[in-house]
């Protein structure tokens, strides 16, 4: 089911019984869901219309040495996969403008930290320090370990 021909196979079937939802048992969603939502695309079904059950992790390679707790484990995440689809709904997605700007509550190493990072990615950054000079904790020491340098 996770190469060409078993999309191909999923595909035809959802057209050849007008399915609304589609349910894989097979390896890791990890590597393999995102072909399974390009065939509901390509269907015209919301992707969240998949429901994905890892028979290999969760079955095969936890019961190595017991096929039959395996086929009984495999069996039990596939029912339960039956149930949870029946009440699978599409979720709207919205896209957005983001504005590349970032608020960085607290001025102490963490927070000056963070700042520098965002701003280095191009973020307009905005620091909020509640005392009047930053530095935190870092700001009440006179040196730093293990250089000695001037801890303000």
């Amino acid at each position: 089911m996770c190469t060409e021909p078993g999309a191909a196979f999923i595909m035809e079937n959802i057209e050849k019984h007008d399915l609304n939802r589609v349910i894989v048992a097979a390896c890791t969603p990890k590597t393999h869901e995102p072909v399974f939502h390009a065939v509901l695309k390509d269907a015209g079904l919301p992707p969240r219309m998949l429901e994905f059950v890892n028979i290999r992790e969760h079955c095969s390679f936890v019961h190595m040495n017991e096929p039959d707790a395996a086929l009984l484990q495999a069996k039990n995440l596939i029912r339960a996969a039956v149930k949870r689809a029946l009440f699978l709904e599409p979720v709207p997605t919205k896209t957005v403008d983001v504005n590349p700007e970032a608020l960085v509550v607290g001025g102490g190493i963490a927070g000056l930290s963070a700042a520098l990072d965002l701003a280095n990615q191009g973020f307009k950054v905005y620091l909020v320090e509640k005392e009047l000079t930053i530095g935190g904790r870092m700001s009440q020491m006179d040196r730093t370990y293990p250089t000695d340098d001037c801890a303000i």
